[in-house]
């Protein structure tokens, strides 16, 4: 396996195992990060399922908010080209798998880190796991595919709520939502996950590839829906609400909002 700096890749039998490695970030979502799952997925070397879950605390905290864009960019023009050049291709090579995938939840999956998460074909989050569309809060919009997944995944109204209030939405409420396939203690989160993707790539992983791609076609829109989050983002970034919310984020304050 190639040597990751913000990931580990390791297989296990047929399941190759992609941990999200960056504990201290709580598993932020780097550009860099982004391009190394990119990598690792075009590297799946004959592995018939794919299991993805964050080292220590986290899944993932989401987009790492001091590393996105270029160093030339700013704002909403930074999100915008973080989006288009690093975590969208990432969400449709997700999306666009020839192998079955798991995700593991530990501790939060916010942000991209969310989307990240509900991209896979089965989801299983730990007791500790939570799932939160955080935007609302520093005033920028849902990403990642998420104003597409979301309302396909528990309909208008909840997804509505996840992304315009902002809150927590704990591991057996997203099970009862219908958000993700189940939650299990802590302690049987990896076992979990690990048995369902072994049973993944024992099956007929072709037939298995063509539903996954067939339900995303299926539901149609998502490549479009990626672009739109992305001049969205641009626009909400470029706002005074956006400076505002990402400096009281840094500051561990509550943003006051003005709306433009």
């Amino acid at each position: 396996m190639p040597d990751y700096q913000t990931i580990l890749a390791e297989r296990r039998d047929d399941v190759l195992l992609l941990t999200l490695n960056r504990p201290d970030r709580l598993n932020a979502a780097s550009l860099d990060m982004a391009d190394e799952l990119s990598a690792a997925l075009d590297r799946i070397d004959g592995a018939r399922a794919v299991l993805i879950t964050g080292t220590g605390r986290a899944f993932c905290s989401g987009a790492d908010l001091q590393a996105r864009g270029n160093g030339s960019a700013r704002g909403g023009q930074a999100s915008h080209q973080a989006l288009t050049r690093h975590y969208n291709p990432l969400m449709m090579k997700l999306a666009e798998l020839d192998v079955p995938t798991v995700s593991a939840v530990n501790g939060p999956a916010a942000g991209v880190g969310c989307s990240i998460a509900l991209a896979a074909d089965f989801v299983i989050a730990g007791a500790s796991g939570y799932f939160l569309q955080a935007f609302v809060n520093i005033g920028l919009v849902p990403d990642g595919g998420a104003s597409w997944m979301l309302p396909r995944l528990v309909g208008k109204a909840r997804a509505t709520e996840m992304m315009m209030l902002g809150e927590k939405i704990g591991a057996d409420k997203a099970a009862e939502w219908g958000l993700i396939h189940k939650a299990v203690p802590d302690d049987q989160l990896m076992p979990e996950a690990l048995a369902l993707a072994t049973r993944l790539a024992a099956g007929p992983t072709l037939a298995l590839g063509l539903m996954r791609r067939n339900i995303i076609l299926g539901m149609d829109g998502y490549a479009d829906a990626l672009n739109r989050e992305a001049v969205a983002q641009r626009i909400a970034g470029g706002s005074g609400d956006a400076m505002e919310g990402g400096t009281a984020f840094l500051q561990k304050r509550k943003p006051a909002f003005r709306g433009a």
